[in-house]
């Protein structure tokens, strides 16, 4: 058997081809871009309650979020895939209606005389005979679209056939060779499209190829790779997240910051880049002149003054934002605007290094500032400004204390009614409604509450060195104003999993869920009210421990994103740190930080105490509670009875040569006892 590969000069395989590339592409393409994520989206998080507020230059903002929207819709990729598919289904298409070539397909005599596989062979003989009467060039006459050859081509063809069912050498060579003249040659044709194997297109072919394979397939992996590689996890520039890991400071504070955070790539990009002559002188000293004439202090004036070029206008930028200045023109708007997310990626990026560090200070700096960037809020400022047509005059006529001494949302909802009332509605202050606004969106802060935290080892009574600890956070969502219920006591206990529950027993579970046991999803929190910022925010609250007197972080954050109970009924939730604990035995005082990442003035800081026990002590005590068996009269002791155990009335003594080490021996368990207890106290203290 021969073969010969030669082109498709009829563009029969190239359907095909086009077919096969254009599917390995689009499912994978089409499946990721539609496939249901794992994590929320935040199309799928609820929006806190509607309201008829409208922050000053609400128009921009809103803008500045279709912008993003349409970004983050993907329009090249959706139009690629629309694209994609629609060239399939032409392919398949031209697959359907194409015309047989007779080369191409498979021959089969009962196909051509037109007669079933079950047709007997006096059946064929029978059948034979008609079309021969039919189909014999001597009996038919050619039509205007045939010719004398094409007559006795079939005829020819039928003639074949009919041996090939009826002549037992013919037979053979087409059950053994598919035809009936035995061995055939075929041809392998290269699926191109008509219009360049046709004559004067060869010089095509090597183009189309060398195009496909030589220059488009490397450039579209080439991009890929190139696009994996060239952002962190955090989904900052690897040139941004190398310039803010060289600047780190472990001092760094929030105003500093603020500062460090406009050598990022991003930051050129909003003020600089392709449209650096855009930016005149002018337009950089309206910045620099509307946040000097907005009061910001002069330590932040002379930080910016340290700075120059792109670096100088995103700081400028980004403290106009923070003090809500207006520039006074739709492009600073814009850019203002468009500054502020990009601090926040930084901002990240610059949290993930703080972490690698532990340094407890610049972690702290770095959520805090999230909180101002989500609010557009300085640092150091009300979290009052945080409520709805709040400003800073209306803070300090809330306040009253010149600023010394900030309100939060929940001690100004603790006031009653009437104070509020009289404090920030009148002339030159709110309106009744405005005031209204200002209340509702307060009702409705989620504001974290730590009821409870504790340190535990998972079936032990003890912790002893080196153990693997549980840091157990009970807590619950309780808005300011809210009067929550009592708290079950049964709701702060812990009950260790079940052995067969594998994912509890490692921890996966105990942070993060992601569903609750009934497989339906779980409650997530409202997206941020944060009216200044031109993003749509998922609020989460981070974890973490710390040592104080060193200032080191000793176990890293952990982020609550969700909740297994609903938070509208004041449900505790609970969620677990897993860490080994200290080599030697002692009492470990850490500080706990519960900081959310949205919201201002609603951090807990509290102090918690881990005791380590001394192992020895430890076996003692369990050796004593061992020996000691429960009366015979009891339930217990005729349960015990009844497994083959022992019953005695009283505790078994310990062997001894004299009472008084007897008595010593008493006094040591006491003792022990009375450690014991004091080991296994790890209620925290707040601060």
């Amino acid at each position: 058997m021969s073969t010969d590969y030669n082109y498709d000069d009829k563009g029969q395989f190239f359907p095909y081809f086009i077919l096969t590339l254009s599917g390995l592409v689009l499912v994978p393409l089409t499946y990721s871009t539609f496939a249901p994520s794992k994590r929320p989206g935040l199309s799928k998080i609820p929006l806190l309650k509607d309201s008829t507020y409208k922050p000053p230059n609400g128009d921009l903002i809103d803008a500045a979020r279709r912008r993003q929207a349409k970004r983050e819709r993907r329009l090249k990729r959706f139009t690629s895939i629309i694209v994609g598919w629609v060239l399939f289904a032409y392919m398949v298409y031209l697959i359907a209606t194409a015309a047989e070539n007779v080369e191409g397909k498979i021959w089969d005599p009962y196909d051509i005389l037109g007669i079933s596989t079950s047709a007997s062979e006096k059946a064929i003989k029978s059948h034979y005979r008609k079309l021969s009467l039919k189909f014999h060039p001597d009996k038919i006459r050619p039509t205007e679209n045939q010719t004398v050859d094409m007559l006795n081509l079939h005829f020819s063809e039928l003639t074949k056939a009919y041996k090939a069912l009826t002549d037992e050498e013919i037979r053979n060579n087409f059950v053994q060779f598919g035809h009936p003249d035995g061995k055939q040659a075929f041809s392998i044709g290269i699926a191109l499209p008509v219009w360049i194997v046709s004559e004067g297109g060869s010089y095509y072919v090597l183009a189309v190829y060398g195009l496909l394979f030589g220059i488009l397939l490397p450039y579209t992996v080439g991009r890929w790779w190139y696009g994996t590689k060239k952002h962190t996890r955090d989904g900052v520039l690897m040139e941004s997240a190398g310039s803010l890991f060289r600047i780190y400071d472990e001092n760094t504070d929030e105003k500093k910051l603020v500062s460090i955070l406009t050598v990022g790539e991003e930051m050129k990009h909003v003020t600089g880049g392709k449209r650096e002559k855009e930016w005149i002188g002018s337009e950089e000293a309206t910045i620099e002149r509307k946040i000097r004439e907005a009061g910001v202090p002069e330590r932040e004036l002379a930080a910016l003054q340290e700075l120059d070029g792109w670096q100088r206008r995103a700081c400028g930028l980004l403290w106009a934002y923070l003090y809500r200045v207006d520039l006074g023109s739709e492009k600073l708007e814009n850019a203002k605007l468009d500054v502020a997310p990009a601090a926040v990626a930084l901002n990240k990026s610059f949290h993930a290094i703080s972490l690698a560090y532990s340094n407890t200070l610049p972690i702290l700096a770095s959520m805090s500032l999230n909180q101002s960037l989500v609010q557009a809020i300085a640092p150091d400022y009300s979290p009052l400004l945080q409520l709805p047509n709040f400003t800073n005059e209306i803070v300090a006529a809330v306040e009253q204390d010149g600023g010394k001494n900030h309100w939060t949302v929940q001690r100004f909802m603790a006031c009653p009614d009437d104070k509020r009332r009289k404090l920030c509605v009148g002339q030159k202050l709110l309106s009744e409604k405005e005031y209204e606004q200002a209340i509702y969106f307060a009702k409705n802060l989620p504001a974290l509450s730590i009821e409870d935290a504790f340190f535990k080892v998972m079936g032990e009574k003890y912790i002893t060195p080196s153990s693997l600890v549980q840091f157990v956070v009970k807590c619950r969502i309780i808005p300011p104003g809210s009067k929550a219920p009592v708290i079950d006591p049964k709701d702060l206990l812990d009950e260790d999993p079940e052995e067969t529950d594998v994912d509890a027993l490692l921890g996966r579970k105990s942070s993060r869920p992601s569903q609750s046991k009934t497989g339906e999803e779980v409650p997530t929190t409202p997206l941020a009210h944060a009216p200044f910022y031109p993003r749509a925010y998922a609020p989460s609250w981070q974890i973490l421990l710390a040592d104080a007197k060193q200032a080191k972080m000793i176990v890293p954050p952990q982020a609550i994103t969700s909740f297994e109970k609903s938070t509208d009924n004041f449900a505790v939730q609970t969620f677990k740190m897993q860490f080994q604990a200290p080599p030697q035995p002692g009492e470990y005082t850490f500080v706990m930080h519960c900081i959310s990442d949205s919201y201002l003035g609603v951090d807990t800081r509290r102090s918690v105490k881990l005791v380590i026990s001394d192992p020895s002590k430890v076996e003692k005590i369990i050796e004593e509670d061992e020996i000691s068996e429960p009366d015979e009269d009891s339930i217990v002791g005729q349960m015990n009875a009844m497994r083959g155990g022992a019953s005695v009335g009283k505790k078994k003594a310990v062997k001894s040569h004299d009472s008084s080490e007897e008595e010593e021996s008493d006094t040591e368990g006491e003792q022990a006892v009375e450690e014991s207890e004091t080991d296994t106290d790890t209620d925290t203290d707040e601060e």
